[in-house]
């Protein structure tokens, strides 16, 4: 005898698991999905990872062996140097406040920031050499995956291939093309982060923390500065990357 269908039996909209391999929960579990996470969490290529507190930066100044300390006149904290930065040993000193960016703590983060930003700009000489010795602190520090210490990053490697334009033989942004596949795969993994706002304003634009944004304007200064090999490692590395110079 034929059973009539009840309109219980069917799919409803916004019911359905959208042909994903969503399996269906446990009597009082989450749904499953294919790698064992639960359905709709986020992709483990995005996830933030552990950045424990033990940097470099932060051993040595709890030591009293850093150079700076906070000057907490006028209407902002600024950083305060005790010896002229020119007379600094970058080969020491940069690495470590390099290894310092992945810091979120104050005034571990604000010092590390600023330290940076201030021997780029006025030892802009004695960056060239110390290149090698800056790439496994930023790697690490973009690994931590966390948004707010890759926006930090990502505005730094921006001055530091263009801090050499007083020289007129700008040599940074080459010297980094070697490294490319330590910084580059994690940019590549971020690069769609857009914030999606409709028709809505992002009145933070001025802060320069959309991270899609961010990122594209790293790899055109990284094209920009780096040479004539720049764009094909680049392409290599971020396959979405459009040239802005070859047309």
């Amino acid at each position: 005898r034929r059973v009539n269908e009840q309109a219980d039996n069917f799919t409803k909209k916004g019911t359905g698991s959208g042909g994903t391999l969503v399996r269906k929960a446990p009597e009082g579990g989450a749904a499953v999905g294919p790698a064992g996470a639960p359905a709709g969490s986020k992709f483990q290529a995005f996830m933030e990872r552990p950045n424990p507190p033990n940097t470099e930066f932060r051993r040595f100044y709890e030591r009293g062996d850093l150079p700076v300390q906070v000057d907490h006149g006028g209407v902002s904290n600024r950083i305060q140097w005790k010896v002229d930065i020119e007379k600094l040993d970058f080969h020491h000193y940069l690495p470590i406040f390099f290894d310092g960016l992945r810091e979120i703590e104050d005034p571990y983060a604000f010092l590390a920031e600023q330290g940076v930003y201030d021997m780029i700009d006025v030892g802009w000489k004695k960056v060239l050499p110390v290149i090698p010795q800056l790439i496994i602190p930023i790697k690490t520090a973009l690994n931590t995956r966390q948004k707010k210490v890759i926006v930090k990053v990502l505005k730094v490697l921006q001055r530091l291939v263009t801090c050499d334009f007083e020289g007129g033989h700008p040599l940074i942004g080459q010297a980094l093309v070697p490294y490319y596949r330590q910084i580059l795969p994690v940019l590549n993994i971020f690069i769609r982060q857009n914030d999606n706002l409709g028709d809505g304003i992002d009145y933070g634009q001025k802060n320069r923390e959309n991270l899609g944004d961010l990122i594209m304007e790293t790899l055109e200064a990284f094209e920009l500065n780096g040479g004539e090999d720049a764009f094909i490692n680049i392409k290599y590395l971020v396959p979405v990357y459009q040239s802005m110079v070859i047309s």
